[in-house]
């Protein structure tokens, strides 16, 4: 074979020799693969005879032509034969064979850059077999290309994996690929909602909005216009999620509960990526939120802004001055407490995280593993059961996540 120029054929064999034969002819080939049966290797031998002096050969035999694992193993390792000779192209050709062969090998090649053919003919015997010298061969389109099947699998990943960086590299290669007009919006506009998730992710939340915004709903038209029953759901539950981020955009800056879960469902993604550091230095910040959004959704304050002191409040401006003076998370709950308690309050959320970061030492031990962590003071790595006990301890104060974000 000449070295990086070369075509190499697949073969499936079955009892006839004329169609691959003609397939040979056809391809023109430097090099064959065939996979063939214990009752088809005479066959394959017999190629070999014929045509051994000027191509190279190998032969793959199959115990069971009719199970369908066993064919797809084979196909691949006639796929890495092929690479092994340095195939620069590679045809497979499944005229030959049972159905399960056919099958078989369509399914272990299918995405891997190889073209299919097929012999057939409008003359046959009463047999059904191409009465020789009527053959015809047909070349093959992979569907996966076509359809960028790769490429969409490739997408649905990565979004799964909350990777919207990598989703939407996945999505510029199906842009590349020959789309129809619909085909080409609807990708178009589900880059745009990928990058709305990537800036969400990032609390860009105005950034995500307007993406959002603009190609959520056109996006979801396409997807009802085809009846694609997956895309619609996801589409449709995204939907749902932007009420959810105009209550954020609508109170910017201000800490809320929405914010808060938010912040908690972004730990979440974070833990799903096994990135407990992450996750957990999160939640730290989201003790500290829940302080603040409780007391600005109950009393209009925030604790850290003197200017929001108005009214009957004014005499207690000083707790704002000693909020931001605190050193620390604990010194953030004592002054919250304390604020509260100067209200009149009592069992405040402040307070009771405030007794279990000091009387019970429950909040405070929880709260050790991040202290230690390397993105803390410390040097030690943060595992799921760090993060889950504190995630568990902080739902039971009924701090939830948002939902979390649709999966394909």
């Amino acid at each position: 074979m000449q070295e990086g120029a070369n075509t190499v054929l697949i073969l499936s064999v079955g009892q006839t020799i004329e169609p691959l034969e003609f397939a040979l002819a056809e391809h023109t080939p430097q090099g064959v693969v065939f996979v063939a049966s214990q009752g088809t290797q005479a066959v394959a031998g017999e190629l070999v005879r014929r045509y051994g002096n000027s191509l190279r050969f190998h032969t793959l035999l199959l115990d069971d032509p009719e199970d369908l694992g066993e064919v797809f193993r084979k196909g691949r390792e006639a796929l890495q034969k092929a690479l092994e000779w340095e195939a620069r192209t590679i045809v497979a050709d499944i005229t030959g064979g049972t159905k399960t062969m056919s099958a078989g090998m369509v399914l272990a090649l299918t995405g891997q850059g190889v073209t299919f053919s097929y012999v057939g003919g409008e003359q046959r015997d009463q047999m059904g077999r191409v009465k020789s010298g009527s053959e015809r061969l047909r070349v093959l389109e992979d569907p996966t290309f076509r359809y960028g099947l790769r490429e969409w699998e490739g997408f649905r990943r990565a979004w799964n994996q909350c990777d919207y960086r990598a989703a939407q590299d996945f999505l510029s290669e199906l842009l590349a690929r020959p789309l129809s007009p619909s085909e080409k919006r609807f990708y178009q506009h589900l880059q745009g909602i990928t990058e709305g998730l990537l800036a969400w992710d990032l609390f860009r939340h105005e950034e995500a909005r307007a993406k959002l915004k603009e190609h959520l709903e056109p996006a979801l038209g396409i997807a009802e216009a085809w009846g694609h029953g997956a895309k619609v759901r996801v589409l449709q539950a995204l939907q749902e999620g932007q009420g959810r981020l105009e209550q954020i955009c609508k109170r910017k800056g201000k800490p809320t509960f929405a914010l808060l879960a938010d912040l908690l469902a972004n730990a979440e993604r974070r833990a799903a990526r096994g990135r407990y550091d992450d996750a957990l230095a999160r939640l730290y910040r989201a003790i500290e939120m829940a302080i603040e959004a409780d007391i600005f959704e109950r009393e209009g304050v925030l604790i850290y802004d003197e200017k929001t002191f108005t009214g009957s409040y004014q005499q207690h401006i000083g707790w704002a001055g000693r909020y931001n003076e605190a050193s620390g998370l604990r010194e953030a709950l004592q002054v919250a407490a304390g604020f509260d308690g100067a209200l009149g309050h009592t069992n405040t959320l402040s307070q009771r995280l405030y007794s279990d970061y000091t009387a019970t030492g429950r909040l405070g031990n929880l709260l050790k593993w991040r202290n230690e962590s390397i993105l803390a003071h410390g040097s030690r790595p943060v595992g799921e059961q760090e993060y889950a006990r504190l995630r568990d301890y902080l739902r039971e104060f009924g701090l939830e996540p948002a939902p979390a974000w649709p999966h394909w």
